[in-house]
């Protein structure tokens, strides 16, 4: 049975983000992801994640501007750009710290070639032993929707997994951008399935509710409970319309 988590950055934004904890629950989201939640007041949100009584599966890093402003994507991989990205990840620890938060997700930024291989292995060395307490994920994305972004093939995201070697450092497995990528989610689920510690789903094309597209997502959670995976399942997707009128999917893929 999957453990479904609500992406509160993409679903229930026709309210403020201090309702949307509650309106995930009464959904039936056992927990909730936000990406960048620098923006928003961490006490308020906290104590609203607490009184609807989720935990939070995951943020990202870096801090504010990317989503808000178009900023930069991440600087773990950007040659000359460690203190910024020290600087960064600790914020982004910070905010995860107050929000109870149990991993973020490393942004690799927008860079190319060896350089940039070595800047990311060692920035994610250097942040995994910094809070060995917390897990910490990688996500590649497709170059589509992410021009230029580094980490865009998951065989470059296990070497850098493997190169690494930290026991808090895991993949992200979007069942979108993996579409995108390989347009295999199944095979490429069975081929890195032991390194992935964070699931997220949403349909091809559009990126909206999981059924709504290509992707065989009745197959692939039924694959995630025939492997054992127990881990959350976030729902990343852009509804339709409003978020309440697309939720059926979740009774629908719930065996």
């Amino acid at each position: 049975m999957p453990r479904f988590c609500a992406n509160l950055s993409t679903l229930f934004t026709e309210m403020p983000m201090t309702e949307r904890p509650a309106a995930a629950r009464a959904a039936g989201f056992e927990a909730v992801e936000i990406l960048f939640p620098y923006d928003e007041d961490a006490a308020a949100l906290r104590q609203a994640i607490a009184g609807a009584g989720l935990p939070v599966a995951l943020i990202n890093c870096p801090p504010p501007n990317y989503a808000s402003e178009g900023g930069p994507r991440g600087f773990a991989a950007v040659p000359g750009g460690e203190e910024r990205f020290r600087h960064d990840f600790r914020r982004s620890c910070r905010y995860a710290s107050a929000l109870g938060a149990e991993r973020v997700h490393v942004m690799a930024g927008v860079a190319e070639g060896p350089e940039a291989g070595d800047s990311f292995a060692t920035n994610l060395a250097w942040a995994a032993n910094e809070v060995p307490g917390l897990q910490l994920t990688v996500e590649p994305l497709n170059p589509d929707d992410m021009p230029g972004y580094f980490l865009d093939d998951l065989s470059l995201a296990l070497a850098v997994i493997e190169e690494v070697g930290a026991p808090n450092l895991s993949l992200q497995f979007d069942a979108y951008h993996v579409h995108k990528l390989t347009g295999d989610v199944l095979g490429t689920w069975d081929a890195v399935r032991e390194h992935v510690g964070h699931v997220q789903i949403a349909d091809h094309p559009g990126r909206h509710e999981p059924g709504s597209g290509e992707i065989d997502y009745a197959a692939f959670l039924a694959r995630l409970d025939t492997d054992g995976y127990e881990g959350w399942v976030s729902a990343e997707y852009r509804p339709r319309a409003d978020t309440g009128e697309g939720l059926g999917w979740m009774a629908a893929l719930s065996p």
